[in-house]
């Protein structure tokens, strides 16, 4: 069975005797330059043998056509990219936002060329998604994390906020639509507002999921897209019904369960992993969240995989470590080893 088929059939609400896994990083040094960052992912996906590829765009990338400036210096040490300098430094900014034509949009198009080439090297031998980032995501981004304030604002009265949340949106859906064009199969829808540390239900229904739907509008015609949930406190029950054939979130560390989720979303549960004991190296609770979320699924509609970036440095033998007891637990759970009562 080829890794599509794969993965199709898991999406399809087949069980499969090979449960799918990915995982993916960053590779900040080489991350902007198309020709390097396609040859590493894909040299990444061989190494590990993954069964399909989120590409790795350095988490900033949408931000930068808007005139942001990035450090990208602390990822190497398990740190994130930082805007160092940023057109949006209050409310009244917003209408200073530029709208964006995907033709004229350098860094948009580097990650466009970026999937071309890792398109080509992979031949369609392996699904290939791209990471996108919801357009209050963006918002934040550029704001240096103050979308509570623009919000407050505009609850005031203004109208900057969501005219400058149309024009992100705008030229999300172009950049979508390009990529499906160019061949992805999917989309990493990413939000990593939909938290309630961050916003109310009420404020994230009217400030993030219109825009989030009119950007899924533009994957419908892809065959493999994924919402992931950022962080602690998720929205889950906002965003469950989104148009996608996948969800992810941070299992472990936010609820739902990944029993709980794939009842209440009836989506794909993508993850089960905790990056961070990745790194750490922490065997022994890897091994529980991999039993726990093949038991907790039954091993149906799920694929393995982390919440979210594996931060550097991590050991290459964890990754080799979660495979074999993926491999472990589901021969166990496919032949029926234990008892019923155990799960």
């Amino acid at each position: 069975m080829s890794k599509i088929e794969k993965i199709k059939k898991v999406l399809n609400g087949e069980l499969t005797e090979d449960i799918p896994f990915s995982f993916w990083t960053h590779f900040p040094d080489i991350d902007r330059i198309p020709e390097l960052i396609a040859e590493e992912t894909y040299q990444f996906y061989k190494r590990f043998d993954l069964d399909f590829i989120k590409t790795m765009n350095n988490g900033m990338y949408a931000t930068e056509d808007y005139g942001c400036k990035i450090d990208y210096s602390k990822i190497e040490s398990g740190g994130v990219a930082e805007i160092i300098s940023t057109p949006i430094e209050s409310y009244t900014d917003w209408k200073k936002l530029k709208s964006l034509n995907l033709q004229d949009a350098p860094a948009l198009q580097r990650e466009l060329t970026y999937l071309r080439l890792l398109l080509e090297r992979v031949q369609g031998e392996v699904p290939v998604v791209i990471t996108v980032f919801s357009p209050l995501t963006i918002a934040d981004k550029i704001s240096g994390g103050k979308i509570l304030e623009s919000i407050t604002e505009e609850e005031k009265g203004g109208q900057l906020f969501k005219s400058a949340l149309e024009k992100i949106s705008k030229i999300t859906a172009e950049f979508v639509a390009e990529a499906i064009s160019i061949g992805a199969d999917g989309i990493y829808f990413a939000s990593q507002v939909s938290t309630f540390e961050r916003l109310s239900a009420k404020q994230y229904l009217e400030y993030g999921r219109p825009y989030d739907l009119k950007v899924l509008e533009k994957a419908q015609d892809a065959w493999f897209n994924t919402v992931h949930l950022h962080g602690n406190k998720i929205m889950f029950d906002v965003v469950k019904d989104y148009p996608v054939q996948a969800i992810n979130w941070h299992i472990g560390e936010s609820y739902p369960t990944p029993r709980e989720g794939r009842i209440y979303s009836q989506k794909v549960i993508m993850g089960g992993i905790n990056r961070w004991d990745v790194t750490a190296s922490n065997f022994n609770e890897l091994h529980h969240q991999i039993y726990r979320t093949i038991f907790g699924t039954q091993g149906k509609g799920l694929i393995l995989a982390p919440a979210c970036v594996i931060p550097k440095p991590y050991d290459d033998g964890v990754i080799d470590y979660l495979k074999k007891v993926k491999q472990e637990t589901q021969i166990l759970f496919n032949d029926n080893y234990l008892e019923s009562s155990l799960l």
